[in-house]
Parts: C-alpha cells; structure tokens; sequence
C-alpha cells in the first residue's frame, strides 16, 4: 500500500481487514467442534490469545519500523492475508451422510 493512491489505500484496505479477518470465525467455529461443551471457555480464551498476540504484534512491528523503516513493515504486513486464505485447508469435521 505504500504505493498505492489514497482511493486504492481505502479499497485495499477494506480487503486486506476482510481477508485477514476471515480466518477468526473459522478457527472459533472449528475449535468449538473440537470442544462442544465448552463453547464460551473456547470463544474466550480464543478472543483473549488474538488480542493478546495483536497487542504483541505491534510492538514487535513498531521495534522493526525503529530498526529499519515504515515502508519495510508496510512491505511485510502486506503477506499477512495470505495467511487468512489458509482457513481454506482446514479440514471438514461433519460426517458425511449417506443417503440409500
């Protein structure tokens, strides 16, 4: 995005927070079915580790931009969605049903 204009820093924006964003439900969700019982300990403890690594994440990031620079961070984060896309590897965890 640093080369981008500020129209298409918007509309980036809007679709990196998307993609980035997609891969939470479908963790939350998968976690759930591994733990049906404990349905709000999972939802906590998983809001509780995202903020908490976020908070991390950003001090980590901000040490990098003092070390090398803003564009270099900029250039990083910009692989970050491609790890939402990896939602789509999960696997399914619904029996197949058979029809006769």
């Amino acid at each position: 995005m640093p080369f981008a204009t500020l129209f298409w820093t918007a509309i980036l924006s809007v679709v990196i927070g998307l993609i980035t964003a997609s891969a939470f439900p479908a963790i939350l969700v998968y976690a759930t079915e591994l733990l049906p019982g404990k349905v709000g300990t999972i939802a906590g403890l998983f809001f509780g580790v995202a903020f908490g690594l976020a908070g991390i994440g950003s001090a980590v990031l901000g040490k990098l931009a003092d070390h090398t620079s803003i564009l270099y961070v900029m250039k990083c984060c910009s692989f970050l969605p491609l790890i939402g896309l990896l939602t789509a590897l999960l696997p399914d965890l619904k029996e197949p049903s058979h029809k006769t």
